[in-house]
C-alpha cells in the first residue's frame, strides 16, 4: 500500500513540476507549484517524516509561494515567447535524468542489506522533531549559526537599502 501512495505522489510531483516550467501564465505555474508542494508533503508523510511535511506546507506552500505570487503580481509580467525557447537545452538536461531513472527502475542499483528504507524506518525515533533538533544543534551547530548570521546580514542590508530609497525620495 505504501508503494501505491509513493507512486501516486511521485507521478503527481513530476507532472506538476513539468507544468510549472511548461505553463506560460505565471499564475497557473504558481498554482502547479502549490499542488507540487502539497504532494511533496504527502511524500514526507509516507516516509514517516511528519515534521518535515508540516514544515513543507508552512514554509514552502505558505510563505515562499505567497512571496513568489507577490513578485509576479508586482512585476506584472507580460506574455514572452523567448522564455520557452530553451526546450533543446532542457531536453539535453532531462535525457541523462531519464536514463538514470530507467536504470533505477530496472533495479540496476545495488543496496546492502543493512541499508535502505526498511532499515531507516526501524532505526528512526518516534519523535521526528526531537531527532532533527538533536542533529541540528549537535552535528550541524556551526553551519546553522553561519546560516543565521548570513540571514541576519541580508535582513540588515535590506532594511538599509529600503531606508536609503525612502530617504532619497523624500529629499
Amino acid at each position: 500500500m505504501e508503494h501505491l501512495f509513493f507512486g501516486y505522489f511521485a507521478v503527481v510531483i513530476v507532472l506538476t513540476a513539468i507544468l510549472v516550467v511548461a505553463l506560460k501564465n505565471p499564475i497557473y505555474s504558481a498554482l502547479s507549484l502549490l499542488v507540487m508542494f502539497f504532494h511533496v508533503a504527502g511524500l514526507y508523510v509516507t516516509l514517516h517524516a511528519e515534521f518535515l511535511a508540516a514544515v513543507q506546507i508552512i514554509v514552502y506552500a505558505g510563505a515562499i509561494l505567497v512571496l513568489y505570487l507577490f513578485v509576479v503580481m508586482l512585476l506584472n509580467l507580460k506574455h514572452d515567447d523567448h522564455y520557452h525557447a530553451q526546450w533543446r537545452l532542457a531536453a539535453c538536461v532531462c535525457l541523462p535524468l531519464l536514463i538514470e531513472f530507467m536504470i533505477l527502475l530496472a533495479g540496476g542499483g545495488t543496496a546492502s542489506p543493512g541499508h535502505g528504507p526498511a532499515a531507516s524506518i526501524e532505526s528512526a525515533t518516534t519523535d521526528n522533531a526531537l531527532a532533527i533538533g538533536e542533529t541540528l544543534f549537535s552535528t550541524y551547530l556551526f553551519p546553522f549559526e553561519i546560516a543565521s548570521l548570513i540571514l541576519l546580514v541580508a535582513m540588515i542590508g535590506a532594511i538599509i537599502l529600503a531606508k536609503r530609497d525612502t530617504l532619497s525620495s523624500e529629499g
